[in-house]
């Protein structure tokens, strides 16, 4: 592999787009949109990239901290399980998305208070789910966190690790790292923002289409996942 500039704002520059293009991944891409459709607020469309990148960017900060404390890499074997998880994990999102649509899901709007003045909240519930009277913002979080933490530790997240181990600097090395998550968190933001625009537009007004786009996440997640599935199975 070949060594990287020993300027450390070429190095960190050079973090930060590498971590926009990562954030572009299209198991990325298929795993956010099954959690942004679920939105159609442009606010929460943009929180739910922002939990990704941050989760993202924990689990590469933790990883990194190992490889450079320890002076030492990520198993293939280890990288490997972990790139399963992610296609299960893309699988398991796909059909909770699909299961929840086929229930006749649908967006139900619930007013809570912060500070005494009222807020709407939309969100896509069952046929038979009963909306809650109080709003969960950490519960809500957690999807998005959870799943960027799983990517933060799998795929391509591996090959930033392998860079690390030509920085010979282990603060200039953790600074990448958050340089890098900085640029995935901002890819996603985007991307995320991007993806709920349509949801946003339709506003309820335009139920086909929004089938059609929650039902366009949902597949194509299930695509991805069976396809990433089948390439680590036959070592494609």
């Amino acid at each position: 592999m070949t060594a990287m500039p020993a300027a450390p704002l070429t190095v960190l520059g050079f973090g930060f787009v590498l971590g926009l293009r990562h954030a572009l991944d299209v198991d990325h891409l298929a795993a956010v949109s099954t959690i942004v459709s679920q939105r159609r607020s442009l606010w929460r469309s943009s929180l739910v990239g922002a939990l990704w990148g941050l989760g993202h960017t924990a689990a590469l900060l933790a990883a990194s901290a190992v490889v450079i404390g320890l002076h030492t890499e990520i198993p293939p074997r280890v990288s490997r399980g972990l790139e399963l998880g992610v296609a299960l994990m893309l699988i398991g999102l796909g059909l909770n998305l699909l299961r929840t649509l086929r229930a006749g899901g649908t967006l139900h709007h619930h007013v809570h208070r912060h500070g005494g003045r009222p807020h709407v909240h939309p969100h896509l519930h069952g046929a038979h789910e009963v909306a809650p009277d109080g709003h969960h913002h950490l519960r809500a979080g957690r999807r998005p966190f959870l799943v960027g933490l799983m990517h933060g530790l799998a795929g391509s997240g591996a090959l930033m690790l392998a860079v690390l181990a030509t920085i010979p600097s282990p603060a200039l090395a953790l600074a990448y790292v958050v340089i890098f998550g900085a640029g995935s968190i901002g890819g996603m933001v985007a991307m995320s923002t991007l993806f709920g625009v349509p949801l946003a537009l339709a506003g309820g007004r335009f139920a086909r289409a929004e089938l059609g786009i929650r039902l366009g996440a949902a597949l194509g997640s299930l695509a991805v996942g069976l396809r990433l599935a089948w390439q680590l199975g036959t070592g494609a």
